[in-house]
This record gives C-alpha cells, structure tokens and sequence, in this order.
C-alpha cells in the first residue's frame, strides 16, 4: 500500500510543464535539472516525515524559490533547516532563504518537524517556480501571477497541480493559503469555481514577514500557530 510519502515522491518525479511560456520566463524545476541529488534529498525528506497514510491539512504557498525548495525539492525548507531542523544529510551549495527561517519558527513552537508535519503538508498553488532575466542580467524569482499573460499560460497546470495534491489524501475542509494578496485573490477565485476547499483560512506569507515586519514576527508566529490549530 502507497504511503503519502510515495505519493509526494511519485508527484515529484513526474512533475513538468509543458506548456508555452512567455518571452522572458523561464520554468525551474529542480527534478528536472539534470541532477538526481535533488530528487534523492527530497525523497528522503518525505520518507522520513511522511511514510504512513493520515490526513494532513494542505498549506499552499505561490510557487518554489531558488534558494529554497530549488535545492532541496522541499517547499520553504532551505539546505540550512533542512539538515539542522530536518536531519536531512545534504552536500552541495549551502543556501540561507529567509521565508524558510520564518517557517521553521513556526514549526519549532509548533512542537517540532515531527509533529507539525504530521499535521501538514506544504506545497504550492504552482508546484514549479519561475525565473526572470532582469536588466542588469541577474536571475531572479518570478510569480506565477506577476504578469497576466504567465498566470493565463499555468492555469492549467495550476488547477491539475491542486487536483493532483488533494488525491494524495489531504482535508478538503480547510486549506491554507500562504499570502494575502494575489495568492489569496487568486486561489479564492479557483476555489469558488471548482469547489476544491470547504474553506480558506489565509496567513501572510512568510518572505513579507521577514522582509516587512521582521520585528514583529514573534507576533506572526502566534499568529500563525492560533489559525493552524483550527
């Protein structure tokens, strides 16, 4: 009998888009990059948290980032949280992503990986990231709702990607949704058409809490722990 763990582990191996994407955009996927590490580090991640069948409350975020997910093929799990909070043994580019430092604050006052992932289950509206080329030639991240013309190209993708995590075995009652903005306007607009979640509770999302309210994030974590023990 499949696990949830192999469930995750089987969405990650085939996950791929396939569609057209804008001039200027491209697609990050990091178990396609030609680098099996990833996917390794990730399914031991899952085997480790997620090798039995309960049901877990489903938090969504926007879409992976390169610094986190995009080494670890684990959502707001950087290489740092992921061997000292995860004990997850990882070689390569240490990565240090501030959204994961918020996350894993929560997830410590939670009572720890252990308990808090036994509970939930992170992942993403858009399962893969994207990329931006700007002016001065730097990389940076993309939002899959930064420009009207990407969110149209992965709507499809969007509404297969949630399907694909409520099969997994995930509660319908209640879905998080990480960002109260355009994530949130967005996911609330799908959910109302196709009825996914009985409910949406939404939380700021943790790189607006770094990056905005740093100093108040002692308040965003109680604030986090009150909504999720609902």
């Amino acid at each position: 009998m499949q696990t949830f763990a192999d469930r995750v582990i089987e969405f990650n191996r085939k996950v791929e888009f396939r569609g057209t994407l804008p001039e200027g955009i491209s697609i990050m996927n990091p178990f396609r990059s030609g680098d099996d590490y990833i996917f390794e580090v990730s399914s031991a991640f899952y085997r480790k948290f997620y090798d039995d069948n309960r049901t877990r409350c489903l938090i969504l975020g926007i879409n992976p980032g390169r610094f986190g997910a995009g080494f670890t093929g684990v959502p707001f799990t950087d290489t740092k949280r992921l061997t000292a909070e995860c004990g997850i043994p990882y070689t390569g580019k240490q990565t240090h992503e501030p959204s994961s430092v918020f996350v894993y604050e929560v997830i410590k006052a939670y009572g720890g990986p252990e308990r808090f992932y036994s509970d939930f289950y992170i992942t993403s509206v858009c399962p893969l990231g994207f990329t931006h080329r700007g002016a001065n030639g730097r990389e940076k991240n993309y939002n899959y709702y930064d420009r009207p013309d990407l969110t149209a190209a992965v709507t499809d993708f969007i509404l297969w990607n949630i399907r694909e995590q409520i099969s997994m075995g995930v509660s319908t009652t209640v879905c998080y949704c990480l960002g109260t903005g355009k994530n949130e306007k967005f996911l609330r607009t799908l959910n109302e058409k196709h009825r996914f979640f009985d409910r949406i509770v939404s939380l700021e999302h943790p790189r607006f809490i770094m990056q905005y309210r740093s100093a108040s994030r002692d308040d965003y974590v109680r604030k986090y722990l009150s909504l999720l023990d609902q």
